[in-house]
């Protein structure tokens, strides 16, 4: 899935100066292994619990965040990432797409690992001029940060309860039929919040109206891996999805203006909400509300199309979390749904607006709230690791230079969902929870900062589940902004990550 676009949050400030904390265990130093990247940010395991044991059955979690949602649907075990794969190419018509999409897929090479003036690993990082970094007096620690994150109870009630009184009165009404097109919606609830990975305030959601369309046909678009030409095998006479058709071409386009419409009109009905639609935004496949009482919230609400067929080829070999959570969960996930929102290809300078784009959020959802190898992971009767803290840390870094560079070009590109693409390589290189234990928060984090560092500068982040997508290719990203923000990450991690107390 393509990036999401970037969201403004309210952050809190921690004071003091910022030095990472380096553990007497970690200070020793490892060997870096030099068969790849993810290999080479290895942090040593620490083994818990007897061999071959069982893990125990989970338990529902009882989190304030659920008030939001339902109970959530249960996971479970991944392999390497595999090699990442070429960029998504412009194209022309959707005559020149179809002819495109015949070509042989080329992966690119696994990303080689780039030499420091010394080996090591963990939090002993490379530093020119000074050898390996050393702790300052004064060190930092995470958990403070992480303690200023945390979302207030009272806030997250609050907006709970204007968020859900909304959503749930739009789908009312479509489910009610005042649309027939779009009678059979469902809701999905993706997203930070609902990952329960948000930080700083609960004021942004992303919810999907999903409805289910039966025996489509898919063909891939250039050969891009992620988006699509969606087409009915058989299109029955009177339905009324028939009205969104560009020849035999689903158009995402006019069913997304469709769908903006019936929201835009019915937002109107609702009382004692202060809520407006958002302006489009050119290529966001989202109708945007904002919401200014009791808080301001942003609600993205994203149609989306519901296959219950298979899996496409593109995502034959991602995933790949056999040797995280299991042979049988990841086939459990690939027998689930996926789902296809109106976020349309670029082709040169524009968009190919009747195309679709592959959605996994339902899956990166249950993949952060049934992290562990072992079943209690971080519940109540079980150990606790620190994997969702070393993603919120990543999370609130790239949100913090974007605020202290708010004006540079540079960083608009990147978002949130390129630290969660590499948070779950990282993952699936470390599987074990004894490799996240919480008391190594320090060593966790270092080891996603320095994967994601890797990825910048070789530019390579392969999409998780359709491995011949890479993230940062050049035609994504430009090379000049991987090396802008890979410099001032390398900056904050020398000196000890003063943006944490900048603001």
């Amino acid at each position: 899935m393509a990036p999401p676009r970037e969201k403004a949050t309210r952050t809190a400030s921690v004071a003091g100066a910022v030095v990472p904390m380096v553990s007497a265990r970690s200070a020793q130093g490892v060997p870096i292994e030099s068969s790849g990247p993810p290999e080479a940010t290895r942090a040593p395991a620490r083994r818990s619990g007897r061999p071959g044991e069982k893990p125990r059955g989970r338990a529902p979690p009882s989190r304030a965040e659920d008030q939001a949602e339902g109970a959530a649907a249960p996971t479970r075990e991944g392999e390497p990432p595999a090699a990442p794969g070429p960029p998504l190419p412009s194209s022309g018509s959707h005559r020149q797409g179809s002819v495109r999409a015949t070509r042989e897929r080329r992966p690119l090479p696994s990303p080689v690992e780039v030499p420091g003036p010394t080996e090591s690993r963990g939090p002993l990082v490379p530093n020119p001029g000074r050898g390996l970094r050393e702790a300052a007096p004064g060190a930092w620690k995470l958990r403070a940060v992480l303690e200023q994150l945390r979302l207030s109870r009272r806030e997250i009630s609050a907006a709970v309860e204007v968020v859900n009184r909304v959503v749930d009165h739009l789908l009312r009404k479509l489910q009610q039929g005042c649309e027939s097109e779009f009678r059979g919606v469902g809701l999905l609830r993706t997203g930070s919040y609902y990952e329960r990975v948000k930080v700083s305030a609960p004021n942004e959601f992303d919810v999907m109206f999903k409805l289910e369309v039966p025996r489509i046909e898919l063909q891939e678009y250039a050969n891009s891996g992620t988006h699509y030409f969606v087409k009915f095998k058989r299109n029955p006479k009177g339905d009324p999805l028939n009205q969104f058709l560009e020849g035999e071409i689903l158009s995402a386009s006019k069913m997304l203006s469709k769908f903006r419409a019936v929201i835009k009109e019915e937002i109107k009905n609702i009382e004692d909400t202060d809520v407006i639609v958002e302006r489009k935004k050119k290529g966001s496949p989202a109708v945007t509300l904002l919401m200014r009482k009791p808080m301001e919230i942003s609600v993205d609400i994203t149609l989306a199309l519901e296959s219950k067929g298979s899996w496409p080829a593109s995502t034959l070999n991602g995933l790949p979390i056999n040797r995280w959570l299991g042979v049988k969960v990841r086939n459990d996930m690939r027998r689930r749904p996926f789902y296809l929102v109106p976020k349309h290809a670029r082709e040169g300078s524009g968009f190919q607006e009747e195309t679709w784009r592959l959605s996994f959020s339902h899956v990166e959802k249950d993949l952060l709230k049934n992290h562990g190898q072992a079943k209690t992971c971080c519940e109540t009767d079980g150990v606790k690791c620190c994997r969702k803290d070393c993603l919120k840390l990543m999370k609130y870094l790239l949100e913090q230079l974007k605020k202290k560079f708010g004006k540079r070009k540079e960083l608009t590109k990147f978002c949130s969902y390129h630290v969660k693409t590499a948070f779950f390589h990282v993952c699936t290189q470390d599987p074990c929870d004894s490799q996240w234990l919480s008391g190594d928060l320090e060593l966790c984090f270092d080891k996603c900062v320095t994967y994601f560092l890797q990825c910048l500068r070789t530019e390579q982040l392969q999409h998780y589940f359709i491995p011949t997508v890479n993230l940062f290719a050049p035609d994504q990203i430009d090379k000049a902004s991987k090396e802008f923000l890979s410099k001032q990450i390398e900056d904050q991690r020398n000196n000890g990550f003063p943006v944490f107390g900048a603001f």
